[in-house]
């Protein structure tokens, strides 16, 4: 096979001794015998099926796994699939680069992309995309809200107002519905965690795909919010995601993949699926000098405090 070859799927890793939760992946309602959803660029959006995602998580010891929607279009479809497969819930929100969008900033990004602004941007301002969220998080499927915050990466100086505004509306909604709130924070350590000091976090917080440091970890630890770390932690450079993990309390650390994106080493580059959360657990529990069985339960006792308590 070419070393090249990005379409096919990292093989089964042997069963985790006990299951635990992906926490955050993003997973759509694409059947067998259906024609598979693509983005605007013509790739397919969620590349592995229904029935492959479940067969294979039962494989690895992936007992669940929480869906995220955060576009409108993707809202009301990842409702759906945690309301027909048993083994998915649902998390909602616009992404705060969506944010941006919505508020009608058409800027270029920092990293030189120019902005994809689709109907639906057109369609809902900001206000509307958020009360489109607050309607459908009412739904029992739904166990969070996320993924919100702020990425400064893709999301210059004119988006950084409407990402903020996005932001303390959604840790209100969360607080509003006693909901955990999943946090994108990308570039932005700083002003995540001056907003959510000065709006006052939900009780159950959770930085999505960790990516601070030994630092970051400490504020944290102090207020008791919760770390997941994805496949990033397991790359062989991201040495302070590893100080990071060894810095959380382990009371306060979840597992996810993010995918179809981040798929953990040695498989970078190959399309992600909630499976592929072992190789996460693995390399983490290594890196904690923890035995894996011990690991794996503090993670799934974590993750059901967090999001099915």
């Amino acid at each position: 096979m070419s070393k090249k070859d990005r379409s096919v799927f990292p093989p089964l890793p042997d069963p985790l001794p006990v299951s635990v939760i992906d926490n955050h992946t993003h997973v759509g309602t694409d059947r067998e015998g259906q024609e598979q959803k693509v983005n605007d660029q013509g790739k397919k959006k969620y590349p592995l099926l229904i029935e492959g995602q479940r067969e294979a998580m039962a494989h690895s010891g992936i007992k669940h796994a929480i869906t995220v929607g955060c576009e409108v279009p993707d809202l009301k479809d990842v409702i759906e699939l945690a309301s027909t497969v048993k083994e998915f819930s649902a998390a909602i929100a616009i992404h705060p680069n969506e944010a941006a969008l919505h508020a009608g900033v058409r800027e270029i990004a920092p990293d030189g992309l120019e902005p994809n602004v689709l109907d639906h941007h057109r369609d809902y301002d900001l206000d509307a995309a958020v009360a489109l969220v607050a309607e459908l998080a009412t739904s029992e499927h739904v166990v969070a809200i996320g993924e919100t915050g702020l990425d400064y990466f893709r999301t210059g100086d004119e988006g950084k107002g409407a990402q903020q505004e996005s932001f303390r509306a959604h840790i209100a909604l969360a607080k509003e519905l006693s909901l955990p709130l999943q946090i994108h924070d990308r570039d932005a350590h700083e002003d995540t965690v001056r907003i959510l000091l000065e709006e006052g976090a939900p009780e159950r917080t959770v930085f999505h795909c960790f990516s601070g440091d030994r630092e970051l970890a400490g504020i944290l630890n102090e207020n008791g919010w919760y770390a997941s770390f994805a496949g990033t932690v397991t790359f062989p450079k991201n040495e302070y995601l590893r100080e990071a993990l060894m810095e959380m309390r382990e009371e306060l650390i979840l597992v996810e993949t993010d995918a179809p994106y981040l798929t953990p080493h040695p498989h970078r580059g190959k399309p992600n699926a909630p499976y592929l959360a072992n190789l996460t657990v693995r390399a983490m529990a290594t890196n904690k000098g923890v035995a894996l069985d011990t690991f794996c339960e503090r993670l799934l006792s974590n993750a059901n405090g967090v999001y099915f308590p």
